[in-house]
């Protein structure tokens, strides 16, 4: 039976730990609305860049772009977008979880993200680069990751770039997901608003001009559009991290404050004991 001294020094250890994890679940908190806001604002821009990415290489008829090369997969690049920090719930776990699925006899890894650079050297994969990003993810670092994964597949040092990444849905709600990069294509395994299916595009008959050639609009626009493509990543999956740790802080907060209640019950309890019995004591003395 645990002593009053030994639940007042649990109580005021709980006490404390609720006090940190509620200043975490704020700062979280508050970084997580504008997160959100970046991540959801930046949906309608990136879907309608990939439609005009689809119709265009779908359109082209006889030309060829090496973004756009479709090899026999001998070797493969994974970017693996982790979080900076821990304590944000299952998220990196269930993303490295996708990870583990790929050979490492063949798979190369682009670490983004402090967690995710642990866990490929932990787990002693093949990690080439290691990237960072901020609470507040800039496009510059996401042309950074793009340009080091094309120039692994333009050099032939990798058939394929896949990603790995949690898709934000709302604050409750991520879930992560491998998604193809390179070559350029149809983005399998998710349903992008206004694009047609491929069957349909394959099968249009209209023609197109580029102006003032396709070499050079499909070269801006490649490179552009896979660029802005890992940016839209990155925001989803800041937003995804600071929703996760928001809300995994918010129930760390709860469990410690019912435990105190808890504790804070026994301890009334074995006082109230204590008192009832040195009562009882004064009174069997006094009547002898």
């Amino acid at each position: 039976m645990n002593s009053p001294r030994d639940l007042r020094r649990r109580i005021r250890s709980v006490g404390s730990t609720a006090q940190i994890t509620k200043a975490m679940q704020m700062v979280a908190a508050s970084k997580m609305r504008r997160a959100q806001q970046s991540a959801i604002a930046g949906r309608p821009f990136v879907q309608l860049l990939y439609r005009i990415q689809r119709e265009a290489t779908t359109r082209m008829g006889e030309f060829n772009h090496p973004l756009l090369e479709v090899r026999h997969v001998k070797r493969r690049a994974v970017i693996v977008m982790g979080a900076d920090k821990g304590l944000c719930g299952a998220l990196n776990t269930n993303l490295f979880r996708l990870a583990t699925e790929f050979d490492p006899q063949s798979t190369i890894f682009i670490a983004a993200g402090k967690k995710a650079a642990q866990f490929i050297v932990r787990t002693k994969r093949h990690l080439v680069a290691e990237f960072t990003y901020a609470d507040t993810p800039q496009f510059s670092q996401a042309r950074a990751i793009s340009a080091y994964a094309r120039d692994l597949f333009l050099k032939r040092e990798v058939d394929q770039v896949q990603i790995i990444a949690t898709r934000f849905e709302n604050t409750l709600t991520q879930y992560p997901l491998c998604l193809e990069f390179l070559p350029v294509g149809e983005i399998k395994g998710m349903t992008i608003p206004g694009a047609r299916a491929e069957e349909e595009l394959a099968g249009d008959t209209g023609e197109s001009l580029f102006e003032p050639s396709p070499k050079a609009v499909l070269q801006y626009l490649l490179s552009h559009y896979l660029d802005i493509y890992i940016y839209q990543v990155m925001l989803n999956a800041k937003a995804s991290e600071l929703s996760a740790r928001m809300v995994s802080m918010k129930n760390a907060t709860d469990n410690a404050e019912n435990l105190i209640s808890d504790l804070t019950l026994e301890y009334n309890k074995i006082r109230q004991g204590n008192i009832t019995r040195e009562l009882l004591e004064i009174a069997g003395g006094q009547a002898e």
